[in-house]
């Protein structure tokens, strides 16, 4: 008989410790082809976001509705492809908030499984956050309402979330975050932009308007008759969790989506563009590059992170961004010819994972934008104000073969930090493998990244990217709700295989 993982941690049980050569090494990201041919690149023209209308706009609340269900889209050229959206697109509709103003989202599940929404980066009351075991059971019912949590909030057919958006401006994201199945339900279209906009950053001369493009990038992989490829036990996602043992360490795509498009072109002008990017991938992290760089130029000029606005721009000739991440980017593309092109590859990779879009620059314009010296006003939060220290281990247990944080799989039951509201601490991470921790309703400042904070750290963050054996502290402050939230690794497989843990504001 072979015991899931579901079944072990019902039962309390850990797998027998066998002689040495029975321990199976840690699984690496794998790539799942795609049995579809891939399409040419650069031939579809990228899509572009446009913010979703409420169905209403009164008292100080835009109201939002959703009905997730499967839908077809046409991804790959001569073939159609089941996903499951947000109002039946993918990505989601974009939703564009404005700071203090709340925001209604509800959401009604029309799909044979539950579903739970979370707004990535959000400072959100407990009961909108989408904890895992708050489901919305479809229309029809399920016959499992939770996974043994009796503090979960389970809602029959919909749900709706509220949103305060007391914080600064961001690009913040939403996704599906069902307990065990996070993972192939994003990769079937469960995911969509939440850009929230505030006083400050209206005054500064960014650009703006179509000069300011929000990038949703992840990979995907496809079958032969376009239908999404993916490892899972069961494709149905309603008896068996998670995903073939093999793929356990990070589910990889062959197809590179921009907004949905594989590949995509943009015809720009020979000026600054805002590029406010998302890594939305389950597993791949992007080094993102410009190909060719003329001699003497600045790729990008970083701008702001998951958090908002940094306090001041800073250069970069490579931008590695791992999943879950956020990096608001200008490129100047004064710096090249009109008539010419430049690629954005993924220098961290090869062959169709190598290249992500094509800026096209087609015509000249005048130019009205600037970078200023100073951005933003940054939170006041020091380390001399902490009032605890806390660690935790994410590394992989090769006895129990699954991912762990400081030995113990996630347990909805277990509570393992009870920070107290309005109180600061640092929280240090050690990891043996390549993880993107990310912590639900704070920000944090990163104090140390295997040292000193590395290149891509700066500003407030929600996810910080650690590599195979790196430690890093980070500094928070517990603001805003009481309740119970989770923290965890954002590689969706290492997330739904347990690497994820409760902490509760008290």
């Amino acid at each position: 008989m072979k015991w899931t993982r579901r079944e072990l941690l019902r039962a309390g049980l850990a797998l027998p410790i066998a002689a040495a050569s029975c321990i199976r090494p840690r699984p690496e990201a794998r790539l799942i082809p795609s049995l579809a041919p891939l399409p040419p690149r650069f031939q579809a023209a990228l899509p572009i976001l446009r913010a979703a209308q409420p169905v209403s706009a009164e008292n100080g609340m835009d109201r939002y509705e959703f009905d997730v269900h499967p839908a077809a889209a046409r991804i790959l050229p001569g073939l159609s492809t089941e996903i499951w959206g947000f109002n039946g697109t993918f990505p989601g509709p974009m939703i564009e908030a404005r700071r203090g103003r709340c925001v209604s989202v509800r959401v009604r599940n029309r799909l044979p499984v539950p579903i739970v929404t979370h707004l990535h980066g959000g400072r959100t009351p407990p009961e909108s956050d989408g904890y895992p075991t708050d489901f919305i059971l479809p229309v029809s019912g399920f016959p499992a309402a939770h996974m043994h949590d009796p503090l979960a909030r389970v809602a029959q057919g919909e749900r709706e979330y509220v949103y305060a958006n007391q914080q600064r401006a961001a690009m913040l994201w939403y996704h599906d975050h069902r307990m065990d199945y996070t993972a192939p339900q994003v990769w079937r279209g469960l995911a969509g932009l939440y850009i929230l906009r505030d006083p400050e950053e209206d005054r500064l001369p960014l650009p703006h308007g179509e000069r300011e493009i929000p990038l949703m990038i992840c990979d995907r992989s496809f079958n032969a008759d376009g239908s999404l490829r993916y490892p899972a036990r069961d494709p149905s996602l309603r008896e068996l969790p998670a995903i073939e043992e093999a793929y356990m360490g990070g589910v990889l795509g062959d197809v590179i989506l921009v907004n949905g498009a594989p590949w995509p072109k943009l015809e720009v002008a020979n000026v600054k563009y805002r590029l406010r990017i998302l890594n939305a991938s389950n597993a791949r992290r992007y080094e993102l590059a410009l190909d060719p760089l003329p001699r003497g130029a600045v790729a990008f000029t970083q701008i702001g992170s998951d958090g908002g606005l940094l306090s001041a721009p800073v250069e970069l000739g490579t931008v590695r961004i791992a999943p879950a991440e956020r990096f608001d980017l200008i490129i100047d593309f004064s710096k090249f010819s009109v008539g010419s092109s430049v690629k954005l590859i993924n220098s961290a990779d090869s062959g169709s994972a190598g290249e992500i879009l094509r800026f096209d620059i087609t015509r000249g314009e005048r130019d009205d934008s600037a970078i200023p010296l100073k951005l933003a006003d940054a939170p006041d939060i020091r380390p001399e104000n902490a009032v605890l220290t806390r660690d935790f281990d994410f590394s992989f247990d090769r006895l129990k073969h699954s991912w762990r944080i400081n030995g113990k799989p996630f347990d909805p039951a277990r509570m393992d930090a009870r920070p107290r509201l309005d109180s600061t601490e640092i929280w240090r991470f050690q990891t043996d493998f390549s993880h993107p921790l990310h912590l639900h309703l704070v920000n944090f400042r990163v104090l140390a990244h295997g040292g000193r904070p590395g290149p891509y750290d700066s500003g407030w963050k929600d996810t910080i990217d650690l590599g195979p054996g790196q430690g890093a502290s980070v500094l928070m402050r517990f603001s805003g709700y009481r309740g119970r939230y989770v923290f965890h690794c954002h590689n969706l497989e290492h997330e739904d295989m347990s690497m994820m843990a409760n902490f509760e504001v008290v």
